[in-house]
């Protein structure tokens, strides 16, 4: 008689905790510096001048993500990463000599390359060491110690900036992400191990063809765009108010983001992911509404609560959704049009929140990017490709 009780899969190898602490280190070299830059810039070019190196940083990001699965299948995870993060801490210790607009976009660009390379690529090679059967678990881990570095380095950048002065942030943002690289010089390349030829992989473009991955990616990229408004303009609406307040805000946003992330993820293995992404849309919008009232303090954090839930929620739904639609090969292609509505996301509203802030102010912005947040509901509820009731959707062919 055969065993119907076969033990589960391991999930927490060595690999997998590098990889992890790679991803923290490349993660809290992004966040320390996400919102300090805009702070930086703020004095050379004003809210428009900030609200340019959040869209420069995503600018190069999106472009560098759909690169990222060709030059994987090319070179290999390992040196690909290495490179990557290296790209994305060391441009920081420029900033220590100009603050200059050109420096500064400057770097943001190259940044942004870099940090392509470490979400990309690091999260299909993470997504390759999970079991199958545990998928669902290991990426709400997985958004569990991703969200950290936002929970502790976002606010701590701001802070540190404010009490310390910015270089102190730099030099952080740059050891971050050099650490991050030599993290990964001990990761063994899953490529490599399998004998798989260089240059096969599933292609971004043949991934943007596939409604059943396009759809969850849009309607997470319109909670990403709240997100982009959020960690850039927050602390120049409460400017008036006391630095800590801004610092508390964004402390609120990063733990509900956090802790969203990891409770979609165990909620989505028992009862499917697709059911979260609506609630994820509502309720990010609800907390830009909350934003209108942003010169209360309970509102403000309620507004951050509110949006950071949603947010995280939508994070995690659409991409254990885009997974599960996927065989392994796809993993890369997946990663790269998660990432690229996420980071476009992220850049559109900062870049266009803060041309709009300029002529209407900030409730008002606040405002408007909650009913653009909705608006993604319209195509969803015509058909969204999501399968009712929450179940997983079959992969395409």
């Amino acid at each position: 008689m055969s065993d119907v009780t076969a033990p589960r899969p391991r999930l927490v190898t060595r690999p997998l905790v590098l990889v992890c602490l790679a991803n923290f280190c490349a993660l809290t070299s992004f966040y320390l510096l996400l919102t300090v830059v805009p702070m930086y810039a703020a004095a050379a070019g004003g809210g428009v001048g900030a609200g340019m190196t959040t869209g420069a940083l995503m600018l190069t990001t999106v472009v560098a993500e759909l690169c990222t699965p060709w030059l994987v299948s090319r070179y290999g995870y390992r040196r690909v990463l290495v490179a990557g993060m290296v790209t994305l801490g060391a441009p920081a210790l420029l900033l220590l000599g100009s603050s200059g607009m050109a420096t500064i976009l400057a770097v943001c660009l190259v940044r942004g390359f870099g940090f392509a390379i470490a979400m990309v690529a690091g999260g299909a090679l993470a997504a390759s060491l999970l079991p199958a059967e545990r998928r669902g678990e290991g990426l709400g881990v997985l958004g569990l110690v991703s969200g950290i570095p936002a929970v502790i380095a976002l606010p701590a950048g701001v802070w540190l900036a404010g009490n310390h002065g910015y270089p102190p942030v730099f030099v952080a943002g740059a050891l971050a992400g050099v650490t991050a690289a030599v993290l990964l010089l001990g990761v063994p390349d899953p490529r490599q191990e399998a004998g798989e030829p260089a240059g096969r992989s599933l292609g971004v473009l043949a991934g943007l063809r596939t409604p059943a991955l396009v759809r969850p990616s849009v309607m997470f990229f319109a909670t990403a765009t709240a997100t982009g408004v959020v960690v850039t303009f927050l602390p120049l609406a409460v400017a008036d108010a006391s630095g800590d307040l801004a610092t508390l805000g964004l402390l609120v946003h990063s733990v509900a983001v956090t802790l969203a992330r990891w409770w979609a993820g165990r909620h989505g293995d028992r009862h499917g992911a697709a059911g979260l992404l609506v609630p994820g849309v509502l309720a990010t919008a609800a907390g830009m509404l909350l934003l209108v009232m942003v010169d209360s303090p309970y509102a403000m954090l309620a507004g951050t609560a509110l949006g950071g839930a949603g947010f995280g929620a939508a994070a995690n739904a659409s991409l254990a959704l885009m997974y599960d639609r996927v065989a392994p090969s796809g993993y890369g292609a997946v990663a790269a049009i998660w990432n690229v509505a996420y980071d476009t996301g992220l850049g559109v509203g900062g870049a266009g929140f803060g041309v709009l802030a300029a002529r209407s102010g900030y409730p008002a912005g606040f405002a408007l990017t909650g009913v653009l947040v909705l608006a993604v509901l319209v195509p969803a509820r015509s058909g969204a490709g999501l399968p009712r009731g929450g179940g997983k959707a079959a992969p395409p062919a």
